[in-house]
């Protein structure tokens, strides 16, 4: 008898896991109740409700913001700031913040060796309005700065990267380091202004937006800039 190797091993155990997932949700009513209450605290967009959501586990509250952060990792895209700024509301700034630092990373990993269990085929239909072909030029030629780089722009989906970055022959350490420093300025930055914010969702949501703008701002002038160096140099 042929022995099974690792990957296909892997794949296997990745089928078991989503089948098991998808049997629970039909037939077993409380999983069902709890992922469709995590689905709805997301779909409010409100983080008063993770905030009461969190609390309300007590000391456990660590381990249940852990595992929400790597359950919006895989179930791309639900907004991951929110839980960074609960975070910073329940644990203090600088706790949330490591919190919502450590979890993202390994919320990363887990998409990245999905990815590189799953193969191209499957992440292509998960992610049907993207370019993975512009994403292999980029990795191709920049490596792991191309990882850093849309790490440090919001406006690039941090799950989808994740997902891409698995299909490459990058390892997981590189792929862990450059993750951690392009997520760590955000990371800091939103759980400060969590932390300190006491109005309501919106205005943090206005905040957080203006942030994007001036991030998004920052990338389109220095595309120009760096375009018309190009055809001056020329």
């Amino acid at each position: 008898m042929a022995k099974i190797n690792k990957r296909t091993l892997a794949r296997i155990l990745l089928v078991v896991a989503i089948l098991m997932a998808v049997l629970g949700f039909y037939f077993v009513p409380a999983f069902r109740s709890k992922l469709t209450q995590v689905m709805m605290l997301f779909r409010s967009m409100s983080v008063e409700s993770i905030i009461g959501y969190l609390r309300s586990f007590g000391v456990w509250a660590v381990v249940i913001s852990f595992l929400l952060m790597m359950f919006q990792s895989v179930i791309a895209p639900l907004p991951a700031f929110l839980i960074t700024f609960a975070n910073a509301a329940v644990f203090g700034w600088w706790q949330g913040a490591l919190l919502s630092w450590v979890s993202a990373m390994a919320g990363a990993l887990l998409c990245f060796y999905i990815a590189r269990i799953a193969g191209r085929d499957i992440v292509e239909k998960m992610n049907k309005n993207f370019s993975l072909e512009k994403l292999d030029e980029y990795f191709d030629r920049y490596g792991k700065h191309t990882i850093l780089i849309c790490r440090l722009l919001p406006f690039i989906s941090f799950d989808f990267i994740s997902y891409a970055a698995g299909l490459t022959a990058i390892k997981p350490l590189p792929f862990l380091i450059t993750t951690g420093i392009g997520q760590l300025p955000a990371t800091i930055v939103y759980s400060y202004v969590g932390s300190n914010l006491t109005g309501s969702t919106k205005t943090i949501m206005f905040v957080l937006l203006s942030m994007f703008a001036l991030f998004i701002a920052i990338y389109v002038f220095k595309q120009i800039y760096q375009n018309r160096q190009v055809k001056t140099n020329k």
